[in-house]
């Protein structure tokens, strides 16, 4: 069996490989950095955080859900999702309320308020989508492998795991 051969365009010398522009996890690095000043001027009309307005997101698809089970979808750490919970909720856009079944749980539902932010939150994606310059179709492909290689990584971390 042979083996394939890197892309032409692949560093192949110990020097290449370290260098800084053929390293993907600085090009998402920068990318991500890139979406957030593009999400910060989009979601100002909003008055929403980007971390704000995936909580959000969660919310108007899912409805109420416990904090364990948006920290899951967001993956998000209690440390982090309980501040961002506690400006939402100061906001009046969710409540917050002990679960009767389960005291331990806090369930997390959107207020009138926060439901009525969904329909000026629909443009948000829209602005995102016409200043990347990407079609549809380019869009969902990204969207794709980056979720594939989001599987592939925390594949690999599991099995580091074990």
């Amino acid at each position: 069996m042979t083996a394939t051969p890197p892309p032409t365009d692949a560093p192949t010398d110990a020097e290449n490989l370290l260098r800084l522009e053929h390293q993907v996890c600085f090009a998402l690095q920068n990318a991500s950095r890139a979406f957030g000043a593009i999400y910060r001027d989009a979601l100002k009309d909003l008055g929403l955080t980007y971390p704000q307005y995936l909580a959000m997101l969660a919310l108007w698809e899912h409805g109420e859900l416990s904090v364990k089970r948006l920290g899951e979808l967001l993956r998000l750490d209690s440390g982090t999702l309980s501040p961002l919970l506690k400006r939402l909720e100061s906001a009046g856009l969710v409540k917050r309320e002990r679960s009767p079944q389960d005291e331990r749980s806090v369930l997390v539902s959107v207020t009138a308020t926060g439901a009525a932010l969904r329909e000026q939150a629909t443009q948000v994606p829209l602005e995102v989508a016409r200043r990347t310059g990407f079609d549809i179709a380019e869009m969902r492909e990204l969207r794709g492998l980056l979720g594939r290689l989001t599987d592939r990584l925390d594949a690999a971390g599991t099995a580091q795991e074990c």
